[in-house]
């Protein structure tokens, strides 16, 4: 594999490693040690990738759907040889948790084996068109077809499987790829890239680059060759992006602001995993696991009066007893934020709450060696208004709020520029169906917290959570347009 701390390493370009270029460091989130250094694509190379990429379009595009599969099905056997390597390479650079980074290593096989599923799924259908007088022995035929080179952008906090729903569902499809890594985890994306090659993709059919920003911009504004920008990150970058792309398709899966309501009917059931201790643990785990660096991080909890003070407590006792510290330690559940300045951030919003009238009730604090390692944080008495209420933390900090009406539980869950996820307790069949048809949200998570995610299900939001939906079959829709075929007088 590609990481070798303390040397540089190359991008990924027509199956070669190319070390041409301005060097850019990799430092580890935990004690900001050097990793390594990886080659810096420059705009021409970016070019050159496209390059390449429309001329490999005729060949994936032929590629045989079971070539296809036992690509990606090579793909998922790899990963499960090199399971605990993948896992200590997104330890090492995105300061996960070991034991997190191995499920996510897991979930990575899963998007590769269900790609391999979806491969040979895709199909079309026919359609009679004999409708109407004078359309007599007409009938048409729908079939998807790859809509064409792919610009992928995806976010550090899961360097492999973010990566994974961008590559998987595109090979399924059959379409080329320019991927560009996040900075801070470059060598995961640049590791499954050589994988990928290994089993089979065509060497000019995808190239990894770490880019620069404005070069990355200059790609998606001026490459018309591009036939789809698929970014998953920030809100305001990925907005900015789709305003720049033009004429190309843009799949967006953006920012969140997850909310959770919690109403009493749950809690009465002698079930442990279902009563308060457990919907507690799993809140806590969904609102600082990976140090909250996920968009479905749960971030606000409504919880109906009776059970508020209970519950807070019993949330605030599990938060306690999370083991922070050095992401490589088995125990670890928390490790550092992925740089000081986001800790920096965050400590801020959480201090401007409380100056404006939040109640500090766990947490708040910074360890004093590794400034990135953040306590778990939770906060009542929030308003609209507070950062830590209307914007994505992105940290371990978890606001917890009473309730005394459902539908006014729904308002504030709405209340809010974006609409990821929703996490939803209550036995009431019609509070879940009301919650299904007014919640502004991708999607309600019924008996779990909205951090909730089987990889193969349709995912993404509304509002300022994004646009379209991954998950592969739905990717592999965005990656794919219909096209018709009309029979008449054969």
């Amino acid at each position: 594999m590609k990481m070798r701390p303390g040397t540089q390493t190359g991008f990924l370009l027509c199956g070669k490693e190319w070390t041409d270029g301005e060097a850019m460091e990799v430092r580890s989130p935990w004690d900001q040690s050097l990793l390594g250094a990886v080659t810096v694509a420059t705009r021409k190379d970016a070019r050159e990738a496209v390059n390449h990429a429309v001329a490999s379009l005729r060949r994936t595009r032929a590629l045989p759907r079971w070539k296809r599969k036992e690509i990606l099905e090579d793909i998922a056997a790899a990963l499960i040889e090199m399971k605990e390597r993948f896992a200590q390479m997104i330890m090492a650079e995105a300061g996960k948790p070991i034991r997190t980074a191995r499920i996510e290593v897991e979930r990575t096989i899963l998007t590769f084996k269900t790609a391999a599923e979806e491969a040979i799924r895709l199909g079309g259908e026919t359609i009679p068109l004999d409708l109407s007088e004078g359309n007599e022995g007409r009938w048409g035929m729908v079939q998807r077809f790859p809509r064409g080179p792919i610009l992928a952008i995806t976010p550090f906090n899961f360097p492999l499987n973010l990566v994974a729903h961008k590559l998987a569902p595109a090979i399924a499809a059959g379409c080329p790829v320019v991927l560009k890594p996040a900075p801070q985890t470059p060598f995961t994306a640049l590791a499954l890239g050589e994988v990928i090659l290994k089993a089979g993709w065509p060497e000019e059919a995808l190239a990894v680059l770490p880019l620069s920003n404005e070069d990355t911009a200059w790609l998606a504004e001026r490459e018309d060759r591009l036939k789809l920008v698929s970014f998953t990150g920030s809100a305001a970058v990925g907005w900015n992006l789709k305003a720049k792309s033009g004429k190309k398709r843009v799949a967006l899966e953006l920012g969140g602001n997850a909310a959770m309501i919690l109403h009493s009917d749950w809690g009465t059931y002698a079930d442990r995993e279902q009563t308060l201790d457990g919907i507690a643990s799993r809140v806590a785990f969904g609102a600082f696991g990976f140090a909250g660096q996920s968009c479905i991080s749960v971030q606000r909890c409504y919880v109906e009066r009776p059970v508020f003070q209970n519950f807070l407590w019993k949330v605030v006792d599990r938060a306690s007893k999370m083991v922070r510290g050095n992401p490589a330690d088995e125990a670890t559940e928390i490790g550092p934020v992925i740089r000081p300045s986001d800790a920096d951030r965050i400590e801020s919003w959480v201090k401007e709450a409380i100056g404006a009238g939040a109640k500090l009730v766990e947490g708040g604090g910074r360890d004093d060696i590794h400034r990135s390692l953040l306590e778990p944080t939770v906060l009542s008495g929030t308003k609209p208004g507070m950062k830590v209420h209307d914007e994505e933390v992105f940290g371990p900090v978890v606001t917890i709020e009473p309730y005394d009406d459902f539908e006014d539980a729904l308002a504030m869950v709405n209340h809010s520029r974006y609409g990821l996820q929703t996490g939803l307790f209550t036995r009431d069949a019609g509070r879940i169906m009301t919650a299904f048809r007014e919640l502004e949200v991708g999607a309600v998570i019924v008996g779990d917290t909205p951090t909730w995610r089987l990889d193969p299900m349709p995912y993404g939001g509304v509002k300022d959570s994004g646009l379209g939906r991954e998950g592969v079959r739905w990717a592999i829709e965005e990656m794919t347009e219909p096209r018709m075929l009309v029979m008449a007088g054969v």
